[in-house]
């Protein structure tokens, strides 16, 4: 973060010091911009072989190691000991030493004391990535340090799964594309999401025709996270609000993207073309900033803050469909992913889910009980199989323990992985773009196609094989 933060002050005061010195800074900034739009699009492949459909010979029992046992973390390591001998933790890695000591006890608790755990430098995580008793490498780290660390240990040989999004320039989800390709390792990114009852029940549908064709949806990230963003211990170095001190875009994509791309069969049929992305005004950070009464924050007082109160950004795929997306954690409003989805036979929208159909008074919504045999018929198998394991392991309501034994039982069994490289890339790049496109003026920016033209080849899901 440190470097983010020195190139964006060398920016800044580069243009500063250009117009005291008579330089057309911003006509130079404007050119870059609009150079940065027309290029974005451009392929950086470096024509390694496609990692679709990557299957490796089965692990029955997946080794498992970690980088960052923080907030999430820490909930990776404890549903991954749920899965029992399918799985076996052997390396835990955090900056923060009282983090892999919170592991270490909670592990110690249950029965396991064989883990080596790493912690004090900021580059130790790499002395554990070379180690060759490990498998998988799960990153729950800061959004900068996910690419150089995914990177890192697929470099070493490892299959790697990395917390959301997986990456935050452009640049930066071509190194995850080519090193996947170049290694022959999987590289998942971790969205949780596509792994709720709600959403998996959707998937079903749209995949078994009940929505017809699907022409548009919306989806985003509304979480009011004010609190935790001002709070001196809850995010390392405060990370996380020092990217909405610097950036304007869509920050957290892919809780809602993710998803409404899997009914939509991006990558698999069809692709994101381009989008167009605005902000409102900032207001809500300067404002909490400027009644805050620690005045040993260093955000007390701040105002200028980048990151509109809402940004909006609206994605046309080839195909023809639209799909408003939103990112809002500053607003006091209920929490809401909203989940809407339209075709031409049936329109769903969730926070709370509701249904209605063409030929059942697509006025109002389904009653209860067509609205709960409509779940009934089209639940995801897995919901009903693990009930149990879901319930008792939880994580978000059980989603976060199902993407998890999903991710060790495709190792198991020598499967491909539910979710793949070009996905993380394709949902995470969202971010670069929108910044790109505001800077610019909202103007449309191009999708690059990280498949190398592969999308245009129809392939189903994992989760819908079952």
């Amino acid at each position: 973060m440190a470097n983010f933060l020195k190139r964006r002050n060398f920016i800044k005061t580069s243009a500063f010091l250009g117009s005291l010195l008579g330089f057309p800074a911003i006509a130079h900034s404007k050119s870059t911009i609009e150079e940065k739009i027309d290029s974005a699009h451009l392929s950086l492949s470096k024509g390694g072989k496609s990692v679709i459909g990557l299957k490796v010979a089965p692990i029955p029992q997946v080794r498992v190691a970690f980088i960052g046992v923080g907030n999430r973390g820490s909930g990776h390591v404890k549903l991954v000991h749920a899965c029992g001998s399918k799985a076996k933790i052997v390396a835990i890695c955090d900056v923060q030493e009282r983090y892999t000591k919170r592991s270490k006890d909670w592990l110690e608790a249950k029965g396991v004391t064989d883990v080596k755990f790493y912690s004090g430098s900021l580059d130790v995580w790499k002395e554990m990535c070379r180690r060759d008793d490990i498998d998988l490498v799960i990153i729950s780290t800061p959004w900068e340090d996910h690419v150089p660390m995914a990177v890192y240990a697929m470099q070493q040989g490892k299959h790697v799964a990395v917390e959301v999004p997986a990456a935050y320039t452009v640049e930066d989800c071509w190194k995850l594309v080519n090193t996947a390709e170049k290694t022959q390792r999987n590289c998942l990114m971790m969205e949780n999401v596509c792994y709720g009852d709600e959403e998996l029940w959707l998937l079903n549908m749209a995949h078994q025709g009940v929505f017809g064709t699907l022409t548009y949806a919306e989806c985003g990230y509304v979480h009011d996270l004010r609190e935790l963003l001002f709070s001196k211990t809850e995010y390392y170095n405060m990370w996380r609000i020092r990217h909405n001190m610097e950036r304007d875009g869509n920050l957290y994509p892919t809780h809602g993207l993710g998803p409404v791309a899997q009914y939509m069969d991006i990558d698999r049929g069809d692709r994101f073309n381009h989008l167009v992305s605005m902000s409102s005004l900032e207001a809500s950070l300067s404002e909490d900033s400027n009644s805050m009464t620690d005045e040993t924050n260093e955000f007390h007082g701040k105002t200028g803050f980048k990151h509109g109160d809402m940004n909006n950004t609206l994605i046309k795929t080839v195909k023809g469909r639209t799909i408003l997306l939103q990112h809002d954690v500053v607003t006091a409003r209920p929490y809401s992913r909203i989940n809407m989805l339209a075709g031409t036979k049936a329109f769903h929208k969730g926070y709370p889910s509701q249904f209605t159909m063409k030929g059942k008074n697509s006025h109002s919504f389904m009653k209860k009980d067509e609205y709960d045999a409509l779940r009934e018929k089209y639940k995801h198998p897995i919901w009903a199989k693990m009930k149990e394991e879901i319930e008792r392991n939880g994580g978000h309501g059980g989603m976060d323990f199902v993407m998890i034994y999903r991710l060790i039982d495709c190792f198991n069994r020598g499967e491909a992985l539910d979710m793949d490289v070009y996905d993380a890339a394709s949902w995470s790049v969202v971010t670069p773009l929108s910044e790109l496109s505001i800077k610019g003026g909202n103007k449309p920016v191009k999708f690059p196609d990280f498949t190398g033209g592969k999308w245009q080849e129809s392939r189903t899901l994992g989760m819908l094989q079952m």
